[in-house]
C-alpha cells in the first residue's frame, strides 16, 4: 500500500556515529565561495573605482569629456566638486566631477 511513500529503515548504532556531515568540507566550500566572490565581484569593482578616481582627479581645463548622462563637451572651469562643461556655442552646464565618465582625445568635440 505504500506506493508513494518509501519505508524508512533504521541503521545500526555503528552507522549513527559517523552520520553527520564533514565540517571540514563545509568550511572548505564556504572558503571557495568567499574567494569566488572576491575575485569575481569585489576586486574588479575596486579596480574600476580606483581608475575612475584617477580620471576625476586628473581633469583639467580644455579636456573633452562625456558625462554619465551622455553629454559631450569641453571643460571650461574646474572646481573642487563641480566642473563647467561647454556643450555648445554659449551653452555651459555645471556638473559634479564624479559624473564625468570618459575623457576623450583632443578634437573629438569638433568632429562630433
Amino acid at each position: 500500500m505504500n506506493l508513494l511513500i518509501s519505508n524508512a529503515w533504521a541503521e545500526g548504532p555503528a552507522a549513527a556515529a559517523g552520520a553527520g556531515p564533514n565540517p571540514m568540507g563545509q568550511i572548505l566550500f564556504f572558503g571557495v565561495i568567499v574567494l569566488l566572490f572576491y575575485f569575481l565581484i569585489l576586486r574588479p569593482q575596486s579596480k574600476r573605482a580606483k581608475e575612475h578616481k584617477t580620471l576625476v582627479d586628473g581633469l583639467a581645463k580644455g579636456d573633452e569629456v562625456v558625462t554619465n548622462g551622455g553629454i559631450l563637451g569641453r571643460i571650461s572651469q574646474v572646481g573642487d566638486t563641480y566642473v563647467s562643461v561647454d556643450i555648445a556655442e554659449g551653452v555651459t552646464i555645471k556638473v559634479q566631477r564624479h559624473t564625468i565618465s570618459v575623457v576623450l582625445p583632443k578634437g573629438t568635440v569638433k568632429s562630433a
